[in-house]
């Protein structure tokens, strides 16, 4: 007799712990665009926890929003909602795009995403 055979969905655990590190929430408090670009100092880094920190050694250099979510290999949603709260903490400052696009910063987000 064959063994019966579980048709329920398998779980992604890649995709479930991103979000679980949200606490399940998925929309950001401030607008990030996916070119915004985000940095912060070393000094910044000892208020942060373990995980706040992971995502701000990548901002110190600035880098983009895109950027940081290939860099940390989790879905942007995930990462703008973990960067709004670094911002509401005011762990990491925010850098608006000017009116010309960069050439280079738009290659380098290209590249992060083609990561993605």
């Amino acid at each position: 007799m064959p063994e019966e055979q579980n048709n329920s969905p398998a779980r992604d655990s890649s995709l479930i712990r991103p979000y679980a590190r949200t606490g399940g929430r998925t929309t950001a408090r401030h607008d990030l665009r996916l070119e915004t670009l985000l940095s912060t100092d070393e000094d910044r880094l000892y208020r942060a926890t373990n995980d706040q920190a992971a995502m701000m050694r990548l901002c110190l250099q600035p880098r983009s929003v895109a950027e940081i979510s290939a860099l940390m290999k989790i879905p942007l949603g995930v990462t703008r909602v973990l960067l709004s709260d670094l911002i509401t903490l005011n762990l990491v400052a925010v850098h608006e795009p000017s009116a010309q696009p960069n050439i280079a910063l738009l290659e380098r987000v290209l590249s992060g995403l083609r990561n993605l």
